[in-house]
């Protein structure tokens, strides 16, 4: 699809891939097999100004727009779902930031980010998952300074991550009106982590709760209006859900064509099952279904480049439908390795185990569906 956006998004595709190729893919089996970091991804995309390559230019990065920033994590998610979440979590934890951080508050951070520094976001707690708005982390005003006590549940890359956008009740009888966000650094007194999460997929992204004990801060590291933080939350979803519906691609991309290949070497009958109609239908389905989320995917990318009024709406959609898409392409493709595919000697059952997550966080697709409905007007 990219001459319909540009010659530079092709050129971007493939030096991702062949960085990805070179780089992420010979580790992605070491890194679920053995839940480690994937380091030599990071080291990786930040050595090709990648990890973060949606921070604007003036803050040291390389101001890719939303659909760059959609292409550079399809890309890594199709050989390796938890490279992916570098630039995928780096982007989920400072939007807040760029949407409504001060000048200083983007050059400090944003400048530290781009030069290799993490960032996550934290919004789910044990008990206010898909009800964000019932969050029982409080922050307190004390003067000049904040006091935030709580834990949040679900934190991507935790513990890596330096920087934490952190969602806090200012106000808990204002409900959705009386959430504030914050700025808060690894480093700070009081900040702790729970133990890694054993997962069923994404084994490689370190997902940990995230403890505040009375962490004190100063009001400049307050992200917009007091109160202001809920709205915020949204506006940044309606950004990032965009790139899991990219990393589902990828994922999804990544098992077709593992899928297609064993398809034309294995053989049985003495024909390859490529040649076996039941299977040529599950392998044009898969593309079909790929081709429809891509363009879905990209469409909303522009949208949110644009500002557009509909972007609520086709973010949700492209998050729901390339994700359903990306877990019904992955159970095929494993149908079609069969009992290889059950295994991980071949890549699909982790690309399976992987897609699952990505109907799941940043809102269910339940969720999404729930909010396509109520922006329908938003498409006449």
């Amino acid at each position: 699809m990219e001459p319909l956006f540009g010659d530079e998004y092709q050129a971007l595709r493939e030096s991702v891939r062949a960085l990805a190729e070179k780089k992420i893919a010979p580790f992605a089996h070491d890194v679920d097999e053995n839940s480690r970091f994937p380091q030599e991804a990071f080291d990786a995309l930040q050595g090709a100004d990648l990890a973060a390559a949606h921070v604007p230019e003036e803050f040291g990065g390389q101001g890719a727009d939303s659909l760059a920033a959609a292409i550079i994590i399809e890309e890594v998610a199709r050989v390796c779902s938890s490279s992916s979440l570098i630039p995928a979590v780096n982007k989920l934890g400072s939007v807040p930031l760029i949407l409504a951080g001060t000048h200083d508050q983007k050059k400090k951070y944003l400048t530290q980010l781009a030069a290799g520094k993490g960032f996550s976001y934290c919004l789910s707690e044990s008990e206010a998952g898909s009800d964000a708005a019932s969050m029982k982390t409080r922050a307190v005003r004390d003067g000049n300074d904040w006091i935030i006590s709580g834990s949040k549940k679900w934190i991507s890359n935790a513990g890596f991550s330096d920087f934490y956008t952190v969602l806090a009740s200012t106000d808990p009888v204002a409900k959705s009106k009386g959430i504030t966000a914050f700025i808060v650094e690894k480093s700070d007194a009081g900040v702790s982590f729970g133990a890694h999460e054993k997962k069923m997929g994404f084994r490689g992204s370190p997902t940990r709760e995230v403890y505040f004990d009375n962490v004190r801060i100063s009001d400049d590291r307050r992200l917009g209006d007091i109160g202001s933080g809920f709205g915020l939350a949204m506006k940044t979803l309606d950004q990032t859900r965009i790139t899991i519906a990219a990393q589902a691609l990828g994922i999804a991309q990544g098992a077709f064509e593992a899928a297609t290949k064993y398809a034309h070497e294995r053989q049985q009958f003495g024909h390859s099952i490529f040649d076996f109609q039941g299977v040529q239908f599950i392998l044009a389905d898969m593309a079909m279904q790929i081709a429809a989320a891509r363009s879905l995917t990209y469409i909303a990318a522009v949208k949110s480049e644009r500002g557009e009024k509909d972007l609520t709406f086709f973010s949700a959609a492209s998050k729901c439908f390339a994700t359903d898409v990306a877990m019904k392409v992955t159970t095929d493709a494993v149908q079609i390795l069969g009992g290889y595919g059950y295994v991980s000697d071949y890549p699909v059952e982790r690309m399976m185990r992987d897609a699952k997550l990505t109907q799941i966080y940043e809102g269910t697709n339940q969720v999404q569906r729930v909010v396509m409905a109520r922006h329908l007007d938003d498409l006449m």
